[in-house]
């Protein structure tokens, strides 16, 4: 069978380590990024080789369009393109927007939006030369409804919510398929700052009443990369029925 090739972006850690695990686990060659943590990388590439899988470690940080560019120059040393490319990486902010300082701001936007952007320009060519692919956005349900004190990251994935359904419209000619996947409240670093007190409360406005798993979200993930190919240009929930 020919080998596939998946990027996750942002996967040292939480919905993107498990995302890279998933497709390990699936047979895929996982190219597997991070800016920061290295270690936790390294721990990743390391868990996926010891399992048989195949991996290439590509640091850098794709909020930086040049960055972006080199990383995908080592990726065509490699193979000829991607078969898959998940946008995953992402940060938050939590506080007042009149709290905010300008570099607050653009650190959010051009990690949870620019940087979708800045990979799919790069991972698209080859997409369309072979009329097939698919793009996967890791978003939020915040980008549906809104967050008090997270109004940058509902905004970026707000962002990433249009980007996902016009790049489908415009994609879908040449047989790519674009999806986003809207996560509620998944049970990572992200969500760590809450006291036992404040999770508690907040697992009671979930109507599943817990919080999701990295795992369950990068089963849907690679659900959605071996999905109909009607299937496109699409918002999925995963929230525990909490909008």
């Amino acid at each position: 069978m020919e080998k596939k090739y998946v990027l996750v972006t942002g996967s040292s850690r939480g919905i993107g380590r498990a995302c890279a695990l998933a497709f390990a686990g699936a047979g895929f060659h996982v190219f597997i990024n991070c800016r920061e943590s290295l270690g936790q990388l390294r721990e990743v590439n390391e868990e996926i080789l010891a399992s048989g899988g195949s991996c290439t470690m590509l640091p850098g940080d794709v909020s930086d369009p040049d960055s972006v560019r080199a990383m995908f120059r080592q990726i065509a040393s490699a193979c000829d393109g991607l078969d898959v490319l998940v946008n995953n990486a992402g940060r938050a902010y939590f506080g007042l927007l009149s709290d905010m300082t300008d570099d607050d701001w653009r650190q959010v936007i051009d990690t949870d939006l620019s940087s979708a952007f800045y990979c799919c320009r790069e991972a698209i060519p080859y997409m369309v030369s072979r009329k097939q692919g698919r793009i996967i956005n890791i978003s939020s349900m915040w980008g549906t409804a809104g967050a008090s004190c997270e109004a940058a990251y509902s905004a970026a994935k707000s962002g990433l919510h249009g980007l996902t359904r016009a790049l489908a419209k415009e994609l879908a000619p040449s047989n790519i398929q674009v999806n986003a996947l809207a996560c509620g409240v998944i049970d990572t670093e992200m969500n760590s700052r809450l006291d036992a007190g404040e999770r508690a409360a907040l697992e009671e406005e979930i109507p599943a009443g817990r919080y999701g798993t990295a795992e369950e979200a990068a089963r849907t993930v690679l659900l959605l990369a071996d999905a109909p190919a009607y299937l496109t240009g699409q918002i999925i929930g995963l929230d525990g029925g909490m909008i």
